[in-house]
C-alpha cells in the first residue's frame, strides 16, 4: 500500500482510540530501545538452524526478552529495552526452538551487555560448541512466533517462498504502521528466491512504505534469469531510514563476506530509495560492490505530507521524521555524493489523478517536485518519465523495457572490467587462539602500489583459509589482513596480480587487547533511535586521552592521520587519537581506566575490561560542559 504515508499523515487524527494508544506505544517503544549486533559460529559440520536469544533472569527464571532463528551460522540482530541483558545461542537440529541433548550451545562471555535505550551494540561474537553450559540446560526452549514460523530465517540470504504470509502485502503494511512488531516477529533481511550462484550478477530489490517483496513480481516475473539472481530486502518501513540503512549494510557484508561477490545492481521503489542512498553516501561504512543504482518513484525532496503528520499527528510513525521535508534526513541526505564510479538512474512518474488532497503534480503519492529535486537530478546519469502512477509504475512493460536497457548498459560496464581481472591470491591464516573463542572476522586489504583507486577491500570468513580468492584487477599490491582484536604477522606483503598466476600469502592473527572509542555527536530526542548508527562529533577537540592499568600507561594527543588511514595504523601497532575519536593497540588483559579531557568539558572517566581477541565495543561518549 504505497499511498499509506500520505493517507496515514491526514487521516491519522481520525483513527479510533485503541489505534492511537497502540501507535504511541510503537513509537516510544522504538526510541526506547537498542538493537545487539554480532556473530555466531558453531562447531565444524553444524549447518543447521540456530536460534539466538537475549534473556535476563527473573526469580531464578530465564526471560527471554527477544529472540531470532538463523538458517545458519552468521549474523544476528535482537532488539531490546534499555537493560542489561545476557546472550545465548543453540543448535536447532529439528526445529522444536528448544536446546535438545546433542545439539551445540554457547553463551556470551562478556556478560551482562548493557543496553542504553537507543542505538546499537555490535561484535556481540560468540560461539557455539559441544560442551554443555549450566547457565543454558537441555530443555531452554524459546516461544514460537505466530506469523514468521519458527524456522523463518533473518540470516541473510535465506531462501523465501514469496506465498509465506511474511512476505504478504498485508504484513509489509504492518510494517509500516508496527515497526516494532514487525522486527521482533520477522526482523529486517536480505533474502534469496534461489540459491547463489557466482555466475549471475545480484540485483536487489528495495520496496517502499508500506511495501512487501510482493510489490516487485512483474520485475521478478520478467527478469532474465540466465544473468541476473533477484535479491530482495524486506524491512519494517515505519521504522527510523538510518536504522533501516545501516540494517541493509550489515546484510550486504555477511553475503560479500561469505560469496565474494564485487558486484551488485541496487533497484528501489519510492522511500527504498532514501534507504539504498543513505547506504551509499555513508562515509563509515563503504560498499565498494555497488555499481548500479535504479530509483523509481523517490521522494528525494521529502513528503510534504509528513511534515503534517509530525506537527500535528498524536501519533506518529518513526519514518515520518525522516521523510519529512524540513527534516534533517532529508535536508541532509545530498550532503555527500554518490560513489564516483557507480551508475545512478533516475525513473519517475507522472501519471497520477487530480486530488483535492494535493495541489502540485504527482505520481497520485509523491510531487514531481520531489521526484525531480536538482540535486538528485545532477547525478542521474539517465532520467525517464513514465505516465503511471505511484504504484502502477511498478507492472510497466515500458518501465521494465527501459530498465533492462539500464542493464545492458551496466553489464557491457561488467563486462569492460571482467576484461581486466588479472588472477586470484591463495589466501591462509592462523588464528593462535582456542577455536571455541570468539573472535572477528578478517578482511583481505590489497593496496595498490600502482594506482590507489585499484585498492581492494574484500570481507572474508575464517573458513575462506586455505582458498583462492578473486579474480583481481592485475597489479603490484601491498597484502595484509585485518581482524579487530588481533595483531597481524607479518604486518603486510608483496604480491603481484597477474593472469593466470596464484600467488599465496600466508598471515597469523595473535591476540591482543584492544580498545576503541569515540564522542558522539550532539543528537536531538528522537535521532539516535533503536538500530541506528551515531555519528562522531566534529566540533570538539580532545586535549588528551589517557589509557592506564596502573603498570601500563598510555596517552595520547590529537594527531593528523586521516580517517581512511587509520587502518594501516592499526596494522603497523600504533595508538591513535583524533578529534573525536581514539584507538589503543597492543594492551596486555586487565582493567584500564579510560580519562579524556577536552577544553570546556569535565574530564571523562571510567573503567573497562580488556581481553586479548575480544573485541570492545564501546558506546558513543558523551562529555558533560564544565557549567553543568
Amino acid at each position: 500500500m504505497p499511498r499509506a504515508l500520505l493517507a496515514g499523515a491526514l487521516l491519522l487524527p481520525w483513527l479510533g482510540a485503541c489505534s492511537l494508544v497502540k501507535l504511541k506505544d510503537e513509537s516510544k517503544a522504538f526510541y526506547s530501545s537498542t538493537v545487539l549486533v554480532g556473530e555466531v559460529t558453531a562447531p565444524d559440520g553444524w549447518a543447521k538452524p540456530i536460534v539466538v536469544a537475549a534473556y535476563t533472569r527473573q526469580d531464578g527464571r530465564l526471560e527471554i526478552a527477544h529472540h531470532t532463528v538463523l538458517h545458519e551460522a552468521g549474523g544476528f540482530e535482537l532488539i531490546v529495552p534499555k537493560g542489561q541483558y545476557a546472550l545465548f545461542a543453540f543448535g536447532d537440529g529439528n526445529g522444536n526452538l528448544t536446546l535438545d541433548a546433542g545439539e551445540p550451545v554457547g553463551r556470551y562471555s562478556r556478560s551482562p551487555v548493557t543496553a542504553s535505550g537507543t542505538g546499537l551494540l555490535m561484535q556481540l561474537n560468540f560461539a557455539l560448541s559441544d560442551k554443555p553450559l549450566d547457565e543454558i540446560p537441555v530443555g531452554t526452549a524459546v516461544p514460537a512466533k505466530p506469523v514468521a514460523g519458527g524456522q523463518h530465517s533473518t540470516q541473510a540470504g535465506a531462501i523465501a517462498d514469496l506465498r509465506a504470509r511474511v512476505f504478504s502485502r498485508e504484513f509489509g503494511k504492518h510494517g509500516y504502521w508496527a515497526p516494532m512488531e514487525f522486527f521482533k516477529e520477522a526482523g529486517g533481511n536480505i533474502y534469496f528466491l534461489e540459491p547463489y550462484d557466482p555466475a549471475r550478477t545480484p540485483i536487489l530489490f528495495v520496496h517502499g512504505v508500506a511495501g512487501s517483496p510482493q510489490d516487485w513480481q512483474y520485475f521478478f516475473a520478467h527478469l532474465d534469469r540466465s544473468r541476473y539472481q533477484p535479491w530482495f530486502f524486506h524491512y519494517p518501513s515505519g521504522a527510523s531510514l538510518d536504522s533501516v540503512a545501516y540494517l541493509l549494510y550489515w546484510k550486504l557484508i555477511n553475503l560479500q563476506r561469505q560469496y565474494h561477490f564485487d558486484r551488485m545492481v541496487f533497484t528501489a521503489h519510492s522511500m527504498g530509495g532514501l534507504v539504498v542512498r543513505s547506504l551509499l553516501t555513508n562515509p563509515h561504512f563503504p560498499f565498494p560492490a555497488a555499481k548500479a543504482f535504479v530509483s523509481i518513484s523517490t521522494p528525494w525532496d521529502g513528503e510534504a505530507a509528513a511534515n503534517s503528520g509530525v506537527a500535528y499527528s498524536p501519533a506518529v510513525i518513526p519514518s515520518w521524521h525522516d521523510v519529512r521535508s524540513r527534516g534533517r534526513f532529508i535536508q541532509t541526505l545530498f550532503d555527500q555524493p554518490l560513489p564516483r564510479d557507480l551508475d545512478y538512474t533516475l525513473f519517475f512518474g507522472h501519471g497520477g489523478s487530480y486530488s483535492l488532497l494535493r495541489s502540485a503534480n504527482t505520481d497520485g503519492v509523491i510531487t514531481l517536485a520531489s521526484q525531480l529535486r536538482p540535486a538528485a537530478q545532477a547525478e542521474a546519469r539517465t532520467i525517464k518519465g513514465f505516465n503511471e502512477d505511484h504504484v502502477g509504475i511498478l507492472s510497466s512493460a515500458e518501465v521494465f523495457r527501459q530498465y533492462e536497457l539500464v542493464l545492458a548498459a551496466a553489464e557491457r560496464k561488467f563486462g569492460a572490467q571482467a576484461a581486466d581481472d588479472g588472477g586470484r591470491v591463495g589466501i591462509a591464516f592462523r588464528y593462535e587462539q582456542d577455536d571455541a573463542a570468539p573472535r572477528s572476522q578478517p578482511v583481505l586489504l590489497l593496496t595498490s602500489v600502482d594506482d590507489a583507486r585499484k585498492s581492494i577491500t574484500l570481507p572474508i570468513r575464517s573458513a575462506d583459509n586455505g582458498s583462492e580468492l578473486g579474480p583481481f584487477p592485475p597489479g603490484r599490491y601491498a597484502a595484509s589482513l585485518f581482524a579487530y582484536g588481533f595483531r597481524t604477522v607479518p604486518e603486510r606483503l608483496a604480491v603481484t596480480v597477474s593472469p593466470g598466476a596464484t600467488p599465496r600469502l600466508r598471515f597469523d592473527l595473535a591476540p591482543q587487547g584492544v580498545f576503541s572509542g569515540y564522542i558522539g555527536a550532539d543528537v536531538k530526542p528522537g535521532e539516535n533511535p533503536a538500530g541506528s548508527h551515531r555519528s562522531p562529533r566534529r566540533d570538539i577537540r580532545i586535549a588528551s586521552i589517557t589509557f592506564s592499568n596502573g603498570t601500563d600507561t598510555r596517552s595520547l594527543s590529537v594527531d593528523d592521520t586521516p580517517e581512511d588511514r587509520l587502518i594501516e595504523t592499526y596494522l603497523a601497532g600504533r595508538d591513535h587519537a583524533g578529534p573525536a575519536s581514539f584507538s589503543f593497540v597492543g594492551l596486555a588483559e586487565g582493567d584500564y581506566e579510560l580519562t579524556i579531557r577536552a577544553a570546556g568539558y569535565q574530564p571523562f572517566r571510567r573503567t573497562y575490561r580488556i581481553v586479548p581477541g575480544q573485541y570492545v565495543y564501546v558506546q558513543p561518549i558523551d562529555l558533560t560542559p564544565l557549567d553543568r
